[in-house]
């Protein structure tokens, strides 16, 4: 009978645990009897009350009981425990919390001494709960925790941990400074400098920062800027051509993968303050394949690296990138303008361009300065009227006005004109065109002067009837320039080039034949055809992004084989080339109807333009299934690539062949077509013995 009661007893005492899931269950089956507060039985009501309190509570709880501060604690609590469980329960506070005892462990004395209750908000704590010293953030309340005589037995805390919060609110100004003042910045030095030393004011989270931009050549990563004290020194310069594993941090694959590469730092143990570990990331333009340089970050040795963190670490790559990329167009932007604005100076006709309802002199060459007989500074900025008054009552205000209000081009081809030249007035016969300048949303703002000098033709036409055809053919021809410049306003280097080959043809052979002239038109037209490849081919580049998908339907490649076979029949028929195809049974695809011709066409293209002179042209197309995909092929006998450049061949602008026209730009809108719609193209080719691509369109 002794032994039935003992147990019912001893199962009584067991009931406060129930319901308590996890730590209830520990604490069913925890020796008590060896523990220095003995058999719950002995337990005082108000502890075993208070148990009972918590563990069915979802809120994080935890009392520490009598002087030894003996841990009881709820299913809610244990994140903040993390390793500690389960050796927690029943164990002293002072034990459990030695690497904090300083910082909480005399509130909890003071309470069980009988003091006052403590309350804090985002109090910082650094737990050792996951193998090392982690920051952490908690708002927390000590209280009493009294026995059955109304003493104070122990303390009673309820928490809330803040870390996610805390953490989120720094790493959120951090971005948001970032986002206030890198947009401000008009250089790639400030982009730099300025990053960084914003970075630097997180230390917590990014306990060292290092900014390397790509240069031009892609061959080497500069430091642009540093905070912080990493393992070692920031290198100036990184190459990206040697060894990787020669490098001090791996670019190169974070280059070639365009994602984030955890490294170690390289620390040595007794150097607590420096971070063990470090993030590379790739600084690339949203919507864009190029990475324009790396960001290292520091990883703080307080803080787990968790998706948060780098989340956070990316954002901050992702506005430096915005902020360099954003940079770098307006130098663009301004180097293009340079570059035209070169090409204004030193194009041999006379241009001027006049805005503003008094047409102010924004830009006048040298050759249009020549015919007013004025220097630059004597009329750039300056109404027309002001910087040239003798033309006042010639008809030229009314003129500017006429192109102004109606939007239509004026066009004159032998207007005699008065300037005042060498301090006399004199009479200048003159071919031009003035044509409406537009802004960005097509309303007139100003005129576009563009003249020829013709005074010596038409001395020679007063004189020799048989000039008269010859200025009468120049004047024609400015006519078709006047028509075609017309045209396009937003596209000024096309006016140039339009006017740059009119002249070429229509000026005087004795004109042509001076060196000077001929040098300035080689300069011209080579600036005005890289300009002009260079954003043809963008266009396209952006065309393949842009257009992606829009006529996405089934296309059989055999019919597209065929289509693009009948473009080429004259060069077929004239090179003696042969093509032979071979399609598997089903070799139709889901594809955008215009890029799968793109691809095809610029396939065959390249097979029959780099062929061999050695032997007839030989083209082999055919498809078959693989796994996942459809391989279109295309092999040739054609002149080959050397090994070392089949790595760049799909690169923009790259050309291994300068016989035939191109730009270089063909295969590398290729590779985007085919990668953007989830397939890839591979290469396989032999000097002198031809080339064979293999597209795998995704199934």
């Amino acid at each position: 009978m002794a032994s039935t009661y003992q147990e019912e007893t001893s199962s009584a005492a067991l009931s406060i645990f129930q319901r308590g899931g996890e730590m209830g269950a520990l604490m069913r089956a925890y020796d008590w009897e060896a523990h220095p507060l003995g058999s719950p039985e002995q337990w005082p009501q108000s502890l075993k009350a208070n148990i009972r309190l918590l563990l069915n509570s979802e809120f994080p709880m935890f009392i520490w009981w009598s002087q030894g501060l003996y841990a009881f604690h709820n299913d809610a609590y244990l994140p903040a425990l993390g390793q500690k469980h389960p050796a927690a329960l029943g164990a002293s506070a002072r034990t459990i919390w030695a690497e904090i005892w300083e910082d909480i462990g005399g509130i909890a004395e003071n309470i069980l001494a009988g003091g006052e209750s403590f309350y804090t908000e985002g109090l910082q704590l650094y737990l050792d709960r996951n193998g090392f010293l982690e920051e952490t953030y908690w708002t927390f309340s000590y209280s009493p925790a009294f026995d059955d005589d109304g003493q104070v037995a122990g303390v009673f805390c309820a928490c809330s941990e803040q870390t996610s919060t805390m953490l989120g609110q720094r790493r959120l100004s951090t971005l948001t400074a970032l986002a206030g003042t890198l947009s401000q910045l008009h250089t790639l030095e400030q982009v730099g400098q300025t990053s960084c030393a914003l970075l630097a004011q997180n230390q917590n989270d990014i306990p060292f920062s290092q900014l390397y931009l790509v240069n031009r050549s892609q061959s080497q990563a500069v430091l642009l800027g540093e905070s912080g004290q990493a393992f070692s020194p920031a290198p100036p310069v990184i190459s990206l051509q040697g060894p990787e594993g020669s490098q001090e941090w791996p670019f190169e694959e974070v280059r070639r993968s365009r994602k984030s590469l955890l490294v170690e730092t390289g620390r040595q143990p007794g150097e607590r303050s420096l971070p063990e570990r470090a993030v590379v990331l790739p600084i690339v333009r949203s919507g864009h394949e190029q990475v324009l340089g790396f960001l290292v970050l520091g990883i703080s040795p307080s803080l787990g690296y968790d998706t948060d963190y780098l989340n956070f670490h990316e954002l901050v790559a992702g506005q430096i990138a915005t902020a360099i990329a954003s940079v770098q167009a307006r130098e663009e932007a301004a180097r293009r303008q340079a570059e035209l604005s070169n090409l204004f100076q030193q194009a041999p006709v006379a241009i001027a361009i006049a805005t503003g309802p008094n047409f102010v002199i924004d830009l006048a060459n040298p050759a249009i300065c020549e015919i007013w007989g004025k220097s630059q500074q004597e009329v750039l900025g300056k109404p027309v009227l002001e910087a040239l008054p003798e033309i006042k009552g010639q008809g030229i205000k009314e003129l500017l006005e006429g192109v102004v209000q109606t939007g239509i081009p004026y066009v004159n081809n032998e207007l005699p004109l008065q300037f005042m030249r060498n301090g006399a007035m004199e009479t200048v016969y003159l071919s031009f065109v003035y044509q409406p300048l537009r802004s960005a949303q097509g309303h007139v703002t100003g005129v576009i002067a563009v003249a020829v000098e013709i005074n010596e033709q038409v001395e020679a036409r007063l004189q020799i009837e048989a000039k008269n055809k010859e200025l009468l053919a120049i004047n024609a021809d400015l006519d078709n320039f006047v028509y075609s410049a017309s045209h396009d306003l937003k596209a000024p280097i096309s006016n140039i080039e339009g006017l740059v080959q009119t002249l070429v043809e229509h000026l005087p052979k004795e004109v042509q034949q001076q060196e000077v002239v001929q040098r300035v038109l080689r300069l011209m037209h080579a600036s005005v055809s890289r300009f002009k490849r260079a954003v043809s081919d963008l266009t396209e580049v952006a065309k393949v992004q842009r257009e992606a998908g829009e006529d996405v339907t089934f296309i059989d490649l055999a019919e597209v084989v065929a289509d693009v076979e009948l473009d080429f029949e004259n060069m077929i028929n004239a090179t003696g080339a042969r093509l032979q195809t071979q399609f598997a049974p089903d070799s139709t695809v889901r594809f955008s109807a215009k890029n799968v011709r793109s691809v095809v066409y610029n396939l065959v293209s390249n097979a029959l333009k780099y062929r061999s002179p050695h032997r007839m042209p030989l083209v082999e197309i055919t498809t078959q299934e693989v796994p996942g995909y459809l391989v279109l092929s295309v092999s040739d006998n054609g002149l080959g690539i050397n090994a070392s450049d089949q790595d760049k061949i799909f690169t923009m602008f790259k050309r291994l062949h300068d016989h035939v026209e191109g730009t270089g730009i063909g295969l590398y809108i290729v590779k985007r077509i085919v990668e953007n719609a989830g397939g890839h193209i591979e290469l396989e080719s032999e000097k002198d013995q031809g080339t064979t691509f293999r597209v795998f369109f995704r199934r």
